[in-house]
């Protein structure tokens, strides 16, 4: 994938994919406002953890992981998945070795 181009995402809506990677995607029931802080929170917490690795302060780069998952499990993605249909949460499986294969395989590759 290009460097700024828009990910491949399922039919579904459900998943990213990255390097043919299977990523689950934010709920899209959250308000566009909500979403807006998490993410700004999600990246301020991972400007973190790359500050606390360059300190080599193992106490802050902890927590700063932990601001992280807090930030992405109030997104949705991680955590219990947001749909509910009683689909698996197929994150971080190959797309090509899930019920995705199909389409996946039909489409063309992005750099």
């Amino acid at each position: 994938m290009a460097a700024g181009a828009a990910p491949l995402v399922t039919p579904d809506g459900r998943y990213i994919v990255v390097r043919g990677r299977l990523w689950r995607r934010a709920d899209p029931a959250l308000p566009p406002d909500r979403r807006a802080a998490l993410v700004a929170d999600l990246m301020e917490a991972r400007r973190s953890v790359a500050s606390a690795r360059r300190a080599r302060d193992a106490a802050a780069e902890a927590a700063a992981h932990a601001a992280v998952d807090r930030a992405k499990r109030a997104l949705g993605e991680r955590g219990p998945a947001w749909w509910t249909d009683g689909a698996p949460d197929l994150t971080r499986h190959l797309a090509r070795t899930t019920p995705y294969a199909d389409w996946f395989a039909g489409q063309a590759p992005r750099l």
